[in-house]
């Protein structure tokens, strides 16, 4: 299956994220347009939902939290995420297995 939400680069894997805060859990939703939805627990306050986004996708893909980067969408809910020396292969397939597919 061919996931628009990744996209390898010379960095690592770009993922493209919308997030839903204050929701009852951290999950993540389904494919929303191009975009990986997730649900964070956390409020879009003072940072706090960037951060539980980090960690989240971190713990997801068995990373260190210092790999995971916003690299753009800080204010918004459509981020876009660096996985910093990831192999996209392995990405693509915790993805799968989280959509079901």
């Amino acid at each position: 299956m061919k996931l628009p939400c990744l996209r390898q680069t010379d960095a690592g894997v770009e993922v493209f994220l919308y997030i839903q805060p204050r929701a009852s859990r951290n999950k993540v939703v389904g494919l929303q347009g191009d975009e990986l939805k997730v649900a964070l627990t956390a409020p879009p306050v003072d940072g706090a939902a960037n951060k539980a986004c980090c960690l989240f996708i971190a713990k997801l893909c068995s990373l260190p939290r210092s790999c995971v980067k916003i690299i753009s969408g800080e204010t918004s809910r459509h981020k876009r995420l660096l996985l910093e020396d990831t192999d996209f292969l392995e990405v693509t397939r915790v993805v799968e297995d989280l959509l079901g597919g």
